[in-house]
């Protein structure tokens, strides 16, 4: 086939050519989205690329010199596998992983700068028939990683041509990534349904790390709950932050041609992420909604996540789960009406399709299992809907009830005036410890009372996401204004808090649904 190329792609072909990128390469940094122009011979895409920067003279020797990149014969592969080093990141039923070490030396020439020879050595017909050999038939579920070095050198070059050459225009979000490269290439040898990547690993990684956090080493600093720091948006940041004469101290721009070949020595069957989504509605106020741990002692025996996530594990017989959900409550704090949305990805389940029928039973056993928490809108969604759930998090409304004490006796009269308002608050001090600082404003909708004694009442509020309710009403030692102590002039506190709503449309609700919420406790 023809490449589809265009005559702005002309100076980005030379550059990278020249800056030693294999064929491929070249047709990701071009945004080439063109699947079958991947899948085409290493040789046919080679010589095209060379008659595309050619003039009417003869260029044979920029032609043989892109054709040496490509060799013939794949390096021998053992198996190995570290599965701890995989990245379970594609979409779709399955890719494969094949974890790649280095091994042998060979001529910088050899080898792309790039993508370290993934899609020169492991996008042929001979390495397809070892992956399959390898890998039990019926079982052709895939993960897919690629190395820190991989994605570093990507990087780099894209600062190259976008920093770099300012003549060069490219937008850095349209280039193909070597994982979707590898994919399009490999998934007619593998198979049709399969969406293999390589994995990297390469013994400069250390360097490149060190040398990276050197010039940037705001952009990796570990946090509690990241043990990676050098994930593929810290290298983002540290290359947009850092300036040229910095960068060109540490990194030869284009990157060092790599002095060995990265080696496959094993592929190993994982089944890609399944995600699952609902509502779930909390009625303890002794059950915190993830797993509550100080200093390493475990507070509560069991929370809303785990509650969960026990039957769908055992159901999925998947090997882990991630939790989330749109916002939070307290661990004394109650969720009531139609619920809080939350979703879970399913690590590498051995189980993965299960008809309605099916998901309403497992929505079963998760409200069987215990009379702290209820489950709705049960149902199985993809990757991309989930983000549904995070959408305008901050535009959406949340309504409250709590229930008020006062210091200073009150009748009806004291607490009529109340209205929609704005409120500014610092970070509270309970989270502080957790939660940057920082000054939020927030809108109060709506506010309505209902009468119990002189120092009682409850109060009804409908707030824009993320306000603290409690610290409204307290103060939270001046860190919110204005607050309920301010409006009443008097000392306030909240005895307890219920969430009503969670005004988010997701996931869609199922009819089957209605009969369930109808049991949900009242307020107070």
């Amino acid at each position: 086939i023809m490449l589809p190329l265009k005559e702005k792609d002309r100076p980005i072909v030379k550059k990278l050519l020249e800056a030693g990128c294999c064929a491929r390469c070249v047709l990701r940094f071009c945004c080439l989205g063109v699947q079958s122009a991947y899948r085409q011979s290493y040789e046919d895409t080679a010589k095209e690329l060379c008659a595309f920067i050619s003039d009417s003279e003869n260029n044979e020797c920029q032609d043989a010199a892109v054709l040496e990149q490509h060799t013939e014969d794949p390096p021998s592969k053992k198996i190995k596998m570290d599965a701890a080093e995989t990245d379970v990141q594609s979409e779709g039923d399955s890719a494969v992983v094949p974890t790649v070490m280095e091994e042998g030396d060979a001529k910088p020439a050899d080898v792309c700068a790039v993508c370290l020879g993934v899609l020169q050595e492991f996008c042929d017909e001979a390495y397809a028939i070892k992956v399959l050999n390898g890998l039990l038939w019926g079982c052709l579920y895939y993960a897919n990683s690629i190395s820190t070095l991989g994605v570093f050198n990507t990087l780099i070059t894209l600062n190259l041509l976008l920093n770099r050459e300012k003549s060069i225009c490219l937008d850095k979000d349209d280039v193909i990534q070597v994982k979707e490269a590898f994919k399009w290439t490999m998934q007619g040898l593998v198979s049709k349904d399969s969406h293999p990547v390589a994995s990297l690993a390469d013994g400069s990684d250390t360097t490149v790390k060190n040398n990276l956090a050197g010039i940037c080493s705001d952009c990796f600093r570990p946090t509690k709950n990241k043990q990676n720091v050098f994930t593929r948006m810290a290298v983002v940041k540290a290359l947009e932050k850092v300036s040229d004469e910095k960068f060109l101290k540490k990194f030869p721009c284009p990157p060092t041609r790599p002095a060995r070949k990265c080696i496959a020595q094993d592929a190993q069957c994982l089944h890609v992420s399944v995600f699952v989504a609902g509502r779930y509605n909390k009625f303890s106020r002794t059950l915190p909604q993830t797993p509550w741990v100080i200093d390493g002692e475990r507070r509560m025996e069991s929370s809303v996540e785990e509650l969960i996530a026990a039957p769908l594990l055992s159901s999925f017989r998947a090997e882990g789960f991630n939790f989330s959900s749109s916002g939070r409550e307290d661990v004394d704090v109650r969720t009531l009406g139609n619920g809080r949305p939350f979703a879970l990805e399913l690590l590498n389940p051995h189980r993965a399709r299960f008809n309605k029928a099916e998901v309403r039973q497992l929505q079963e056993s998760i409200n069987q299992s215990s009379d702290k928490i209820r489950v709705r809108d049960l149902q199985i969604v993809s990757r991309d809907a989930m983000g549904h759930m995070k959408e305008g998090e901050e535009d959406k409304t949340k309504s409250y009830t709590a229930l008020i004490w006062t210091q200073k006796a009150i009748d009806k009269d004291d607490i009529t005036f109340l209205e929609e308002t704005k409120v500014t608050q610092k970070t509270p001090l309970r989270v502080l410890h957790r939660r940057p600082l920082a000054v939020r404003e927030r809108v109060i909708h709506t506010m309505s009372t209902c009468f119990l004694d002189t120092h009682h009442f409850h109060l009804k509020l409908r707030t824009q996401a993320g306000t603290y309710i409690k610290e409204f009403v307290h103060g939270d030692f001046g860190r919110t204004k204005p607050n309920l102590c301010d409006l009443l002039k008097t000392e306030t506190d909240i005895l307890e808090l219920d969430v009503d709503s969670v005004d988010v449309d997701w996931p869609p609700s199922i009819p089957d649904a209605v009969e369930d919420s109808k049991r949900s406790p009242s307020s107070f």
